[in-house]
């Protein structure tokens, strides 16, 4: 099993995506949206990037306004898009939510909810997963190998997975859902 220092690496980016017309993401817990701006902006900087970009993510309790830009402020180079997604981080309730940037060229799905039952709603075909939230630390209650299926089910063949850490049982719990640890 290989485990990389952060999720675009790990899932092989921004070389997976290039030339190809669209490239989706999964991210299973968007806390105060970091991945999504550096995913943003490695797709901004590429001249082979995907003409399309959707990155649909899962966040049970999303953070205040102050706090994501708080959390984007430690990296300057980000806060131009955090300053994008503030304009739009509003009214977020239950539910699923579609942010668009980039002229319709970056799109984020956020599920404000349970993951297992924000990720049932998703009619997606994730190429890239950042299995995000799910440490050690903190198991993240929930994560059951139900919530696993339906991660599953968002997936593509080929699809590649990235993750820092994972709680106890959890390896045993995607090669149950068909990943291939590498």
């Amino acid at each position: 099993m290989q485990i990389q220092p952060s999720f675009l690496n790990g899932c092989g980016l921004p070389q997976a995506w290039a030339g190809l017309p669209q490239w989706c993401v999964l991210e299973t817990s968007f806390g105060a949206g970091l991945n999504f701006l550096k995913t943003w902006q490695a797709w901004k900087a590429d001249p082979a990037r995907p003409r399309i970009l959707h990155f649909a993510a899962c966040e049970p309790f999303p953070v205040s306004r102050i706090d994501l830009l708080k959390a984007a402020s430690a990296l300057p180079e980000l806060l131009p898009l955090a300053q994008e997604l503030l304009a739009q981080w509003q009214g977020l309730l239950q539910g699923l939510h579609r942010l668009s940037f980039e002229d319709g060229h970056v799109l984020l799905s956020l599920g404000i909810g349970d993951a297992h039952d924000m990720l049932k709603l998703q009619t997606l075909s994730a190429d890239s997963i950042f299995l995000n939230g799910l440490t050690p630390q903190h198991p993240a209650p929930g994560w059951e190998l139900n919530t696993l299926k339906a991660v599953a089910r968002c997936c593509r063949r080929g699809s590649r997975l990235a993750f820092r850490e994972l709680a106890p049982g959890m390896l045993e719990g995607l090669k149950h859902c068909g990943f291939e640890l590498i």
